[in-house]
């Protein structure tokens, strides 16, 4: 793709109020369909398209939500930015897929997050879980978002350029003093040696190394963090509708997903169960 379709495509995105992370992952996926033919991306033909998503469909047998995101940015770039509404881009959808995600509970979140390595990118972690943010939102924290008068942090354009308000714990406001005291951070709240905001690989890495010294067998990703805050919250008798306020969810379906993940439900209905076949 050359620069000056780049360029225009990312003008597009930017109109559309697309987010920065959002506009990076549509480029690198028309780059991977120009790279699939070695031709810029405004010469191809309608049945290449096609051909196109039919080996990543069936020979590349992508994940759901990576075929999701590749359908949505090369209809975004033939629709807007090259005006080419063809026939074969309303075809296209990816088959969605409920999965349920890995949920830490209560003892295991403090076994990882207590492991003493990479103490920026550990403080980071801590909050993600404590308050439930994505690592964006975490990452995207300055000082002053931390309102400890009114024990909050403050989101600011979380996903969906939404600012939301969500309860600082009394002890993570206590960690987070103790990490003010030794790194003392002037803008943003989570920082590299030379002041700049720390890259998402470094927590990520963080909670790689940290499963394994925990011994932690479940795989944990930094959204692991944030569906156990929501579960084990929930499991506390949290309202669903609170919590998707807390979660900046758009639509209440997403958040009753960790319903099915609390134990007290799992528990009730295993009673209820037991209950209605031990005459059986």
């Amino acid at each position: 793709m050359t620069t000056e379709l780049s360029r225009r495509f990312i003008d597009d995105m930017t109109l559309h109020g697309l987010a920065p992370s959002t506009q990076k992952v549509y480029v690198q996926a028309v780059e991977q369909l120009a790279a699939y033919y070695q031709r810029s991306p405004d010469g191809l033909s309608e049945q290449e398209l096609r051909d196109y998503f039919t080996y990543l469909i069936k020979e590349k047998q992508l994940a759901s939500s990576t075929l999701h995101t590749q359908i949505f940015a090369v209809k975004f770039f033939y629709t807007k930015t090259l005006q080419k509404p063809w026939p074969t881009l309303k075809l296209l959808r990816a088959r969605p897929r409920q999965k349920l995600p890995v949920v830490l509970d209560p003892t295991e979140a403090k076994r990882l997050l207590s492991v003493k390595r990479s103490p920026v990118a550990r403080m980071c972690a801590t909050l993600m879980y404590s308050c439930g943010l994505r690592i964006s939102e975490a990452l995207n924290l300055k000082v002053t978002d931390i309102d400890s008068k009114r024990m909050v942090v403050i989101v600011r354009g979380g996903k969906g350029n939404k600012d939301r308000h969500i309860p600082l714990p009394r002890r993570t406001l206590e960690l987070l003093r103790q990490y003010w005291r030794k790194h003392r951070p002037t803008t943003w709240l989570f920082t590299t040696l030379d002041g700049r905001p720390m890259a998402d690989h470094s927590v990520r890495y963080f909670l790689k190394k940290a499963r394994k010294d925990a011994g932690i067998r479940k795989r944990v990703s930094c959204h692991t963090l944030r569906h156990s805050y929501a579960t084990n919250l929930m499991a506390k008798g949290a309202d669903v509708r609170v919590i998707q306020v807390l979660l900046g969810h758009r639509s209440l379906k997403t958040t009753t997903l960790y319903l099915h993940m609390t134990s007290s439900v799992l528990k009730s209905i295993q009673d209820a169960i037991n209950d209605l076949m031990a005459d059986l």
